[in-house]
């Protein structure tokens, strides 16, 4: 414990840090194991207790909080718990419920949590996600998600929502139907006051504009928004120039104005004629890109079953996990569908120059999905900005041959690839897909495709001896 922070090292500060998020995760856990403690001690059926009150008469009773496996609880109980944690008896019972599925049908998701290997609500999360399954199937959820806890929360989450559709395809099917019966456009009236409320916060503020809200099916939503994007590109690239002095608009002003363009469709044709007719009396040759504006790359990864067929569920880059049926659906709209080979990810090369070559970086990215410095949560398909492809060990423009390749290449967005360039971050690379980082002040990480995981000082010395034998071998 340190006194006084004014006074304390860098290092010290680091730890305590450090030291501060693990026992933060394990209060957490431990006020879910109190409520657990507490479930468990009126577990039994208050109906059964001489002189209690028939449940017609509002007496107590058992209730099932959480999904199938757990045990029930009296229900009048939690309100007694409720108050000690100073909340409502609903949170209490969400948080019951909750803590009862990862006990019960979760068990190595809550061995991970109660080892302090990520944040507590994020499990919670996995537990609500998985309620509807029947236990064995949450079984499968709990599996993959226990080897995913040093990830990022969004990976985890990511891979607990692939997990639950594949435990039970159906009644994902099912889930995917009643909201294709249910959609709507919606075009909100403006309440009175909203003219003038000057509050930001609220997003109340609707003098001039209008919000439209709209539920879809998602292959007319991907193409709705090429069009717009397509749209609004031309709307810039053919505005008026800017008065000298003002601020040019941003793309979101040029989609809104795609967007209400599209409300008058011969508009749109006349307004891409013109724009074509110039392009041709100025002589230019016509976009190739502009013309085939509705193809579009989707790239999608698919599994097989344990009789080598495709599993029921694929995952979507930008999108997420799908059924084989929605896949098919975003490629239904295109007359022309090339299929490109997959891409062997146990491949490798190396080449002599200091570029990443293209089929390096892209083999890179698909193995780690994100940015690979310690603790990161970036994920390349989730943003349009590719990152940078660092050379692991620098390049030496008069060091050995082969220094770039699948062994030389650490892909960071770019904040954290100006961090580990201009402040001492040491960094080595295990293989293709594994990572030690050092810290400026000494703080040790593993990096790999299953998250990042601390090293003490002798553990990230002896990994590093290894990256240096490894990346000798590669190089020669």
């Amino acid at each position: 414990m340190i006194s006084d922070l004014a006074d304390a090292t860098a290092e010290q500060l680091l730890h305590a840090a450090q030291v501060g998020v693990r026992d933060g995760r394990l209060l957490e856990v431990r006020k879910l194991e109190l409520v657990l403690a507490w479930a468990d001690l009126h577990a039994g059926d208050p109906q059964a207790e001489p002189g209690a009150v028939p449940v017609r008469c509002g007496g107590p009773r058992l209730v099932t909080l959480g999904g199938e496996g757990t045990p029930q609880v009296a229900d009048l109980a939690l309100v007694e718990m409720a108050i000690a944690r100073h909340e409502g008896v609903l949170a209490t019972r969400n948080a019951l419920a909750d803590a009862l599925d990862l006990r019960h049908r979760l068990p190595a998701v809550w061995a991970g949590v109660r080892a302090g290997r990520c944040e507590v609500w994020v499990v919670r999360r996995v537990a609500r996600m998985s309620r509807r399954l029947d236990r064995d199937r949450a079984s499968v959820v709990d599996t993959a998600v226990a080897a995913t806890l040093d990830e990022a929360p969004a990976r985890i989450v990511a891979v607990a929502e692939a997990k639950v559709i594949e435990a039970d395809p159906a009644a994902h099917a099912a889930r995917v139907k009643t909201n294709r019966d249910t959609k709507g456009v919606w075009y909100p009236q403006p309440r009175p006051g909203s003219q003038v409320d000057e509050d930001d916060n609220t997003g109340n503020d609707t003098a001039g504009v209008a919000a439209v809200f709209a539920r879809i099916d998602e292959a007319d939503a991907l193409a709705h928004a090429r069009m717009v994007e397509d749209l609004a590109v031309a709307l810039a690239a053919h505005a008026p120039d800017v008065p000298e002095g003002d601020e040019s608009p941003g793309m979101d002003h040029w989609r809104a104005e795609a967007f209400a363009m599209l409300a008058d469709p011969a508009a749109v044709l006349a307004f891409l004629r013109a724009v074509e007719d110039a392009s041709t009396e100025e002589g230019e040759r016509p976009d190739a890109s502009a013309q085939h504006a509705a193809a579009a790359e989707i790239v999608i990864h698919l599994g097989h079953d344990s009789e080598g067929d495709l599993g029921p569920v694929a995952r979507v880059e930008r999108l997420g996990p799908r059924l084989l049926d929605q896949v098919r659906d975003l490629l239904a709209r295109h007359a022309t569908v090339t299929i490109t080979p997959v891409v062997d990810l146990h491949a490798g090369r190396s080449v002599n120059g200091y570029e990443h070559p293209t089929d390096v970086r892209r083999r890179t990215e698909l193995r780690a999905l994100g940015d690979r410095f310690p603790h990161a949560t970036g994920l390349f398909t989730r943003h349009g900005r590719p990152p940078d492809h660092d050379h692991t060990v620098p390049y030496d423009s008069h060091g050995p041959p082969g220094q770039t390749g699948d062994h030389n290449d650490t892909p960071l967005a770019r904040h954290h690839h100006r961090a580990k360039t201009h402040l001492g971050y040491s960094v080595f690379q295990l293989g293709p897909d594994r990572w030690v980082w050092g810290t400026p002040h000494g703080l040790y990480r593993l990096v790999t495709g299953t998250g990042t995981t601390a090293l003490t000082q002798t553990e990230y010395h002896l990994l590093a001896e290894q990256a240096v034998v490894l990346g000798a071998a590669y190089a020669a």
